[in-house]
């Protein structure tokens, strides 16, 4: 069975710049615009703004 294009794979990379990235997966039809959210980056050490990356 396909996957459903509806929720794609995306990936968030973080604003401190260190490079660590989340993998998560979004729902385009609530979030058709690129996300945004505010996680821990374990390399920073600190919650940061992580970035949908395309």
């Amino acid at each position: 069975m396909a996957r459903n294009e509806l929720r794609p794979v995306i990936k968030l990379r973080s604003t401190a710049g260190t490079g660590h990235t989340y993998v998560t997966r979004k729902n385009r039809r609530n979030d058709p615009d690129r996300m945004e959210l505010r996680k821990y980056d374990p390399v920073a050490g600190r919650h940061v703004v992580f970035r949908e990356e395309r």
